[in-house]
């Protein structure tokens, strides 16, 4: 993998890490494959559950690099999107560690996340319009789920930025963290989820990520068809032995 993806992989959580500070973690095609690359690693590995994403150099991402742009790079993969996240995000949680901006592209990359958390002083927005172009990876798409449709189609209309406390105060973020303090707010979060079982991690992902989108009378079965593997796993014995004999249980993803 290139340096411009830094990855971690401990304790359950993968750590991704755009880095270009000197561009903003602006992305181009060598950060797309790095950042893929660390997905399909997260995706495939029974010891991961959780991923986390950030920014090196106290900044996000400033979304796409436009001086590659302008020389044909692309940093969307096909079928997957920008990054290999936004139109194929993992089947396990993803959280967005935000410092800075979180604009464009970057933004788009944070809303694709499960779970946002934010230091005070982030910002985000999606102002591809004042550049003549239209947020494409998905800020359209999601800005209107995640908080009010107004306020979403304003940010979106003007191009102008939310800061962090407002963006927490709508639900877009989950998380406030002092400046610099987003990171460690965001392992915080990851340990708490990769203490849980794998199987039933990722079985709740889906569910609350497609439920709203199940016609009314299959909601029921489809949760059923998800849920009753878990039930019957190793991992469900498991949980219930090591609470009766009060210990940590021992996961194994099976």
């Amino acid at each position: 993998m290139s340096d411009a993806v830094l990855t971690e992989y401990a304790d359950g959580v993968a750590v991704i890490t755009i880095n270009r500070p000197e561009a903003r973690n602006a992305l181009n095609a060598e950060v797309a494959q790095g950042v893929a690359a660390a997905l399909d690693e997260l995706e495939s590995r029974d010891d991961l559950v959780v991923g986390i994403i950030t920014g090196a150099g106290g900044s996000f991402c400033a979304g796409m690099d436009l001086k590659a742009f302008l020389k044909g790079e692309s940093p969307s993969l096909p079928g997957r999107g920008l990054v290999g996240l936004t139109q194929a995000p993992p089947s396990k949680p993803m959280i967005a560690a935000v410092e800075g901006y979180a604009l464009a592209g970057g933004c788009e990359i944070a809303l694709a996340c499960d779970l946002v958390v934010a230091a005070d002083t982030a910002r985000f927005g999606i102002p591809e319009v004042k550049r003549g172009l239209v947020a494409a990876a998905g800020g359209l798409l999601r800005l209107p789920k995640r908080i009010p449709y107004q306020i979403a189609m304003e940010i979106a209309l003007t191009g102008e930025f939310l800061n962090a406390d407002r963006a927490h105060a709508l639900g877009l973020v989950n998380r406030l963290t002092e400046t610099g303090g987003a990171l460690a707010g965001a392992r915080e979060l990851a340990a708490a989820i990769a203490a849980n079982g794998p199987l039933a991690v990722r079985a709740t992902k889906q569910i609350v990520a497609q439920a709203d989108t199940w016609p009314a009378d299959e909601v029921w079965t489809r949760q059923r068809a998800i849920v009753d593997p878990v039930f019957t796993s190793d991992d469900a014995k498991e949980g219930a032995r090591a609470f009766a004999e009060k210990r940590a249980p021992r996961w194994t993803a099976k």
